[in-house]
Parts: C-alpha cells; structure tokens; sequence
C-alpha cells in the first residue's frame, strides 16, 4: 500500500500532511533550542556558584591544608567540572540536532516544493488538454449539427418542383462540403479523445502515483531524521553521564576523605607554641620585701611586654628605663629575620620552611648554571652557534646568586640548629614568665626592647644573695639566700640589676636583695 495507488485522489491531504510534518521538525527544533539556552544558563549559575564560594587568598589557601576545608574546595571544582559537562550537552545539541535538522529541513521544503509542483503542472496539463477535448467536441457537434441542417435542405431543394437544377446542385455541393467538414471534426475528437484517455491514464496510474510515492518517501525519510533527532536528544546526554557521573562521585569521595582526626593534629602542628605549661602561682610575701628594702623601687620589680615565650640566647630582653612611673608605656617589637619574634615550635617551621625554599631556589640556580656552562662549550665548540663571550655575564650573575643562596641557607641551619637547641630551656623560662603576668600588669615602669644577651658576654662582678626572691615576673628570676651570683649589669639607679645563675638562668633581682663582693 502507498500514497500513489491509495491516495491518488487525496492531493490536498498529502499537501497538509507534508507540511504538518516539516511544521513539527520546525517545532522540535525551536524546542531544543531553548532546551541548549536552558544548560547554558543552569551552567553558568553553576560555574558562578562555585566562583562565588571558592577560597581566595593566602589566609584561605592555608585554611584548605584542613581537610573539610579542602574537601569543600574539590566539591566546588568538581561542580565546576559538571557545569562544563552541561556547556558540552548545550553545544551538541546544537549543532548535532538544532544544526543538522535546520539543514535537512531546507532541502525537505525544497524537495516538497518540487514534487508538489510536479504535481500541479500534471494536474494543469491534464486539464489544459481535456478542455482541448472539449473544445474539439463542440465543434464536431457543431459541424455535425450544420452538416445536417444542410443535407436536410438539399433534400428539400431537390424534391422542390419550383427549384432550378442549379440550385439543386448548389444545395448538394454545400450539404457534401458540411458533411466533410463534420467527418473531420469527427476523426480529430476520436483521435483527441484517444490521446486524452492515453494521458489520463497515465497521469492517474503512473505520474501521480510516482509524485505522491515521492512525497510519501520524502515523509517517511523526515520521520526517520525526526526520530534520530528524538534519539540523540537522550543519547548526547547519555555520553556525558559518564563524566558526570565522576563529578558526583568525586564530590562523594570528597566528603570521604575528611578526617577530623588528622584537621585536630593539623591544627595542633600549625599553633603549638611549644611551651610548658605554667606552674602555680606562689605567695608574695611582701611583708619580708618591707623588711628587707631599702628603696621603695624594690617591691616594683621592672615591667616587660609580655611574650609568649621568655628572653634566652640571642633574644632581646627588656630592662627598665628611668621613665616615671605615672603610665605604662609599650611598644611591639618588629618581626626578626630568624623569626624569633615567633614561639619556639613555630620558629622552627618557619626556618625549615625558609630552608626548603632556598634549597629549592639554590638547585633551580645551580641547574641554571649548568646549562649555561654547556651553551659556553657548545658555543666554543661552535663558533658559528653563538659567541662564549656573550654568557660571561649570565654565568657571572649566576654564580654570585649562587653564593647569596649558599650564604642564606648556612646562616638559616644555623639558626635551626639554634631553635632546637634553645627549645627545652625557652620552656623552663616560660614557666616563670607565665606565673609573673599579674605582677607585670600591677607594675608602673616603662620598658623597651633595646638590649640584647651576646653569648660571650662577661660578667662585671660577682655577689651574694642576702634573702630570698622569688622571680614570678616576667624578666626575673629566683634566688635563694646565700647563693653565690654573677653580676651582668650594675643597678642603674632603678633599684634592679641583671645577674647570672650558677645553672645558665639570667634575669634581674633588686639590689637591695644581694650584696656585691669587693
């Protein structure tokens, strides 16, 4: 069964139908236009979402060594990731569906138009030639009907008794010619009528069939390609799920990789000062301080900014100004190269830090030199490649860059080694640190961080302790009475003075506790 045998008489359905056909092509191709502006937008909300909430910055980039920091990170790349997987469904649909039916849709309309133009001019010389029928019809009638009008009237002259024989023959001569004239019209309608029912019958049984049959292909090849494009609207879909599939199962792995656990220990690396914890707080008696002082500076023992970790070896200390005592007076030192303005434990991961990277700078500057050294030997080798002479100051400023790095990397070890080193007694002395806060609060004295313990530094004297102090402020330390004591620096008129202790410990006590040998 086809259009052509079936629907030979159906030309205006067949028209509505085709074009109801190529009506829908055009309407799924709009459909999936806006379904490609749809994933666009949905992708560029998504790309701005994960923009929006990504860490920037270095305070952030070292919030994500935390790993539900960084988990959260690898979530937003990985919807970043999806939001490109989306672009690429809006893309191909575009141009595999939206594209690619546009262009079949143009030649289908062509090729509609062209068989049903075929069909209307058939139509058109079909009729064209039956109205030529008809025309060759009435004018054999008409010649029929005259020739026997004028048969009828030489009949009528002949058998008139009152016509001549001339008129009898006139009459006869114009009924043959009429006769002739219908036998003529006759013979061209027979063979006009058998030319017609020829071309009927082959424009219902053969050109029309044909052209409807064409039509009727032509239908069926647009539902094919429909249905493909019907198919690739799920199928480009289905060959980003994979990928897709990926991005969801990242963001889930994402979430699994957080341990809590180790963010703790994380945190406790990045902030441990490495001090001891303080020791409990001993009673003042100041009633023994009355007794025994001989100036009122000795109950005020000299204010020092508060740290986090005491003075030691190549550390600056406060001492005590001659300022009034109406205010307190601080000033924050700056930060040092060795970063002993940090605590113990974060001094020593900055240094290694420091180490690392000029470790790394000094091998980058050192592959560099070998590189130029073989250019300068490939260049004498071959003059013609390039001139030795004209590396001389690259290989120059390398070297010297080499050096500097080697210089910096000694004098940071140096400093590490010195951080490790001093670690165990910068915690013993930030015991007695800890425990003089309050005494420092409660103190009047002005103090700077001008002075700085040398490691070769002598002491200027030697003294005995008269009573017992006990050093709970910060820059202090304890003694006994009796105890034998270096002096480091004399009273300056303060009332306080900087001696050493037979175990290494340095500090200040009054003066009026001690008395100095001669």
């Amino acid at each position: 069964m086809d259009w052509g045998t079936d629907l030979w008489d159906q030309n205006d359905v067949i028209d509505k139908h085709t074009q109801s056909g190529l009506d829908l092509v055009e309407r799924y191709i709009k459909f999936v236009k806006e379904r490609t502006e749809i994933e666009q937008s949905y992708a560029k909300q998504l790309r701005s979402l994960s923009k929006k909430y990504a860490k920037r910055g270095s305070k952030e980039e070292q919030d994500c060594r935390f790993s539900n920091h960084a988990s959260f990170q690898d979530i937003l790349n990985e919807l970043n990731d999806y939001a490109g997987q989306r672009e690429l469904i809006a893309e191909n649909m575009m141009t595999g569906i939206c594209v690619e039916l546009t262009k079949f849709l143009q030649d289908f309309k062509q090729e509609r138009k062209t068989h049903l133009a075929d069909a209307k001019k058939a139509q058109q010389n079909l009729e064209s030639n039956f109205k030529h029928l008809e025309s060759t019809k009435k004018r054999f009638a008409k010649e029929w009907a005259e020739a026997e009008k004028a048969t009828q009237q030489a009949e009528k002259t002949e058998n008139d008794l009152n016509a001549t024989k001339l008129d009898v023959e006139k009459a006869k001569q114009h009924a043959h010619a009429r006769t002739h004239t219908a036998e003529e019209c006759r013979n061209d309608y027979a063979a006009l009528l058998q030319k017609y029912n020829k071309e009927q019958n082959f424009f219902y049984y053969t050109e029309i069939p044909q052209i409807f049959n064409k039509l009727q292909d032509m239908d069926e090849r647009r539902i094919r390609r429909l249905a493909g494009g019907y198919s690739q609207f799920s199928d480009i879909e289905k060959n980003v799920l994979p990928i897709i599939s990926k991005c969801l199962e990242g963001i889930s792995a994402a979430g699994g990789k957080i341990n809590e656990k180790q963010d703790s220990l994380l945190l406790i690396e990045q902030h441990k000062s490495g001090f001891e914890r303080p020791g409990d707080v001993e009673f003042e008696d100041y009633t023994q301080g009355i007794k025994a002082a001989t100036s009122e500076s000795s109950l005020n023992p000299p204010k020092v900014r508060a740290k986090l970790w005491p003075f030691s070896k190549k550390h600056k200390i406060a001492h005590v100004e001659k300022q009034p005592t109406t205010h307190v007076e601080k000033r924050v030192p700056p930060a040092a190269e060795d970063f002993s303005h940090l605590p113990p434990e974060q001094r020593k991961k900055r240094l290694q830090a420091k180490i690392d990277d000029i470790t790394k700078e000094l091998q980058k500057a050192q592959d560099q030199s070998e590189a130029l050294e073989k250019m300068k030997g490939v260049y004498e080798q071959n003059p013609q490649m390039g001139d030795p002479s004209s590396l001389e100051p690259q290989i120059t400023e390398t070297t010297q860059n080499i050096g500097r790095l080697r210089g910096e990397l000694t004098k940071y070890e140096t400093w590490l080694s010195e951080a490790v080193g001093g670690e165990e007694s910068a915690n013993a002395i930030n015991n007695n640190t800890q425990h003089g806060v309050g005494a420092v609060e409660r103190s009047h004295i002005y103090t700077d961080f001008d002075d700085e313990f040398d490691d070769i530094e002598n002491p200027i004297g030697q003294c005995t302790a008269l009573y017992t102090f006990e050093g709970n402020s910060e820059g202090t330390i304890s003694i006994t009475e009796g105890e034998q004591l270096s002096v480091m620096e004399e009273d300056k008129g303060d009332g306080w003075m900087r001696v050493l202790k037979s175990n290494g410990e340095e500090g200040y006590i009054p003066s009026s506790y001690v008395k100095q040998a001669s």
